[in-house]
């Protein structure tokens, strides 16, 4: 049966592991998670720590981690915990971020990163998904207008979970986040006029329909959509479904 590595990446040991079983593997990684683990080993190699900005045990830093031997690379979670780093060379340090992080709260960080190691070396591009930032800024834009945001995305999702938490911090007095239609806590939106409906990146768009619906059944509604930015890029299928 074939394996399939998820979008999130995975640590160098698993393909190794696959290929020592005989297993036919498709490596589904995101290209800007792989761009992010490039990164990561060239600092390696040029004898830089390497610090990741993003959240314990999520599977994408789990990856990311795993493309470096133990110890080669610290994870930083907060300004508090950038505050208390130990670095024994400060000279010759960088930093990578997990891709599905607030952009916000990766702007403090990265404050606090060149504040304290002013020759610490950044990404060429921001490492943040551009799916995740176009989101991000639209929320920001439409919630001081809406009674309420829903967020249609799983729990476990990270970019899910920071776009409930940008709406918050932005004015919104409601965010839910939901798996889909079935999750609705229909007691917070009794007596608004407007609600914003966003999605995590993995997030099917039959998904959103559904919660559209499932509000078009309830009440009287008129949709609108609201463009922020254009997304073109394209990434093609995985290799080995090329071959």
């Amino acid at each position: 049966a074939p394996v399939i590595f998820s979008a999130h990446g995975v640590p160098k040991s698993v393909p190794a592991e696959a290929a020592s079983r005989n297993f036919f593997a498709i490596d589904a990684t995101c290209p800007l998670v792989t761009k992010v683990h490039r990164e990561a080993e060239i600092h390696h190699k040029r004898g830089r720590m390497v610090l990741l900005i993003g959240h314990a045990g999520h599977p994408e830093v789990v990856g990311t981690m795993g493309q470096l031997p133990d110890g080669a690379v610290m994870l930083v979670q907060s300004v508090s915990e950038v505050d208390a780093l130990e670095i024994a060379d400060a000279e010759h340090l960088a930093y990578v971020t997990q891709t599905t992080l607030s952009l916000d709260d990766t702007a403090e960080i990265v404050a606090a990163l060149k504040a304290r190691y002013p020759n610490i070396i950044s990404p060429h591009k921001q490492d943040i998904c551009y799916a995740t930032t176009n989101r991000q800024e639209a929320i920001k834009a439409i919630s001081p207008d809406v009674d309420a945001v829903i967020v249609v995305g799983s729990t476990n999702s990270s970019n899910s979970q920071r776009l409930r938490e940008v709406a918050e911090r932005s004015g919104c007095p409601k965010a839910q986040l939901v798996d889909g239609a079935q999750d609705l806590d229909w007691s917070l939106y009794k007596n608004i006029s407007a609600i914003a409906i966003t999605a995590g990146a993995s997030a099917p768009e039959v998904l959103v329909n559904e919660v559209i619906e499932a509000f078009a059944k309830r009440f009287d509604i008129t949709i609108e959509t609201a463009t922020m930015s254009s997304e073109n890029t394209f990434f093609p299928l995985p290799r080995e479904l090329r071959e």
